[in-house]
């Protein structure tokens, strides 16, 4: 059973500072696991026609107006882009509440860039990532000093919705799984298409392939997961001596495929961190 957002005596009122597709995924999450109602959350946006979309799509009410939407609100979800962060706080500076909640999911928005720009010292900040949207997310998050037991508990509650959650002390991590679990389903999605059309190369059709590729990336992460085995175990048990997979391992050996990988996170980490800074 999903737990519910509740303070001591009423349901957790929760405003969404932008619905895009992140805080689209969280607004189904939270209504599909129960853990908000309808009534209970309020999306905000610039967009005219995005904003339309949502409140059509959650059947939730709408608001264009960031000051007027966490008016009520115990949670204030910031679920935009990078480049409006300054604009949006620079809205809400001074007018949040020493009650409210700030949960930022902005890519690379520091938990320091957050409290200084809002002038407001309960936040937390999550990185999430995109199978949130059928509940089979993976968030990391940390929180300044000034939130409360309560209000960790409540953001536990928002990010277990959207499937798992880990929480860390340092928000250094938070960085870093901006390049892992954050960017990680973009490389896992290159991975698989890449898998596909190499199947189609060598003469399989293609919607064939494409469930061939699917099946074993999914089946292989359950059972990575189910067995608690480490993971070379789990691929030396695929792999004979002088078999398919041992030859087809060697090439991806020889085309560095794990320096590859590693310098891709090294360029995510270092991008979320130019971010945090201010970069671009």
């Amino acid at each position: 059973m999903a737990k519910e957002l509740k303070t001591k005596d009423k349901t957790m009122r929760i405003a969404f500072i932008g619905t895009g597709a992140m805080g689209q995924a969280m607004i189904s999450a939270l209504l599909r696991r129960k853990v908000a109602g309808r009534d209970e959350i309020v999306a905000c946006d610039v967009d005219p026609v995005r904003l339309a979309a949502c409140e059509k799509k959650y059947r939730l009410r709408g608001c264009s107006d960031s000051q007027s939407a966490i008016e009520g609100c115990d949670v204030v979800v910031l679920s935009i882009k990078p480049k409006n962060l300054g604009e949006v706080m620079s809205g809400l500076k001074g007018k949040l509440k020493k009650r409210q909640l700030v949960l930022s999911i902005v890519a690379g928005a520091s938990l320091d860039t957050i409290t200084r720009g809002l002038g407001h010292e309960a936040v937390v900040r999550v990185m999430p990532n995109t199978p949130a949207q059928i509940g089979q997310g993976m968030s990391v998050w940390a929180a300044t000093g000034a939130v409360s037991a309560e209000q960790k508990e409540a953001a536990q509650a928002i990010l277990e919705a959207m499937g798992e959650q880990v929480y860390v002390a340092d928000e250094k991590y938070v960085d870093m799984a901006t390049a892992i679990s954050g960017s990680g389903p973009a490389y896992v999605f290159l991975m698989m298409e890449s898998l596909t059309d190499a199947a189609v190369h060598i003469g399989m059709p293609r919607d064939m392939a494409q469930q061939l590729v699917l099946q074993t990336f999914l089946g292989s992460a359950h059972l990575a997961k189910a067995s608690g085995k480490h993971l070379a175990e789990l691929k030396n048990m695929v792999t004979s001596p002088g078999g398919t997979s041992a030859e087809g391992l060697l090439a991806l050996e020889e085309g560095s495929l794990r320096a590859i990988l590693t310098r891709a996170v090294i360029a995510a980490h270092e991008k979320a961190k130019a971010l945090g800074a201010g970069g671009k």
